[in-house]
């Protein structure tokens, strides 16, 4: 099938998959928010940062949400997120025992959560097959024509219907590698792109 040739290729280029330093479930969902409209290498320190000074769920629910504005600075929106973290983790305290819940409608209850960081947290920190769709994932499965789809939640279920289930989980973190380094949003590196020979977008 298309689709599996595509994973297998993503995998020879890519064998170690995309690794995340932590797999901590809070750290992840802290993480993920903090990677809403932000590059990459932009979240990862700025989370550890974070961290480093609050470094568990009690701890960042207790931040004074200056404080946690100013370490966040340099990614989007880190005023709204600073709050929202705040929120969270007083939430994920009061109502779930400071453990954070493993179930897409309960994530989905957490302000600033949507599918993307709720399947991020399950598949990365639970091991759980979900498929999470950002930007990249959206973006190249229709480039290669894997789904024909207008958003991103749409994306997701119509590669859940082609997608091996047992891959499901590691479609993000290729298809992150992946767009992040040569299927670029712009000045997609086409002319030496393992996809060359069967991506619609080059035959």
């Amino acid at each position: 099938m298309y689709v599996e040739e595509v994973i297998s290729r993503l995998k020879e280029l890519y064998p170690n998959g995309y690794f995340h330093v932590n797999r901590d479930p809070f750290y992840l969902l802290i993480s993920t928010v903090l990677s809403q409209r932000t590059r990459d290498d932009v979240t990862i320190p700025t989370t550890q940062k974070l961290f480093s000074v609050f470094p568990t769920v009690e701890e960042m629910a207790e931040a004074d949400v200056d404080e946690i504005q100013e370490l966040i600075r340099n990614v989007g929106f880190y005023r709204v997120k600073a709050q929202r973290i705040i929120d969270i983790s007083r939430i994920i305290l009061q109502d779930y025992g400071g453990i954070v819940p493993d179930t897409m409608n309960e994530l989905l209850k957490l302000p600033g959560v949507g599918r993307k960081t709720a399947n991020c947290v399950l598949g990365y920190g639970f091991e759980q097959d979900v498929i999470a769709v950002d930007t990249h994932v959206h973006r190249i499965s229709n480039r290669m024509g894997l789904v024909d789809t207008s958003d991103p939640d749409e994306t997701e279920k119509e590669l859940e219907k082609v997608v091996p289930r047992d891959e499901w989980k590691n479609i993000n973190g290729l298809m992150v590698l992946f767009g992040q380094n040569v299927c670029r949003p712009v000045g997609p590196k086409c002319d030496e792109c393992i996809m060359d020979d069967i991506c619609p977008k080059m035959i």
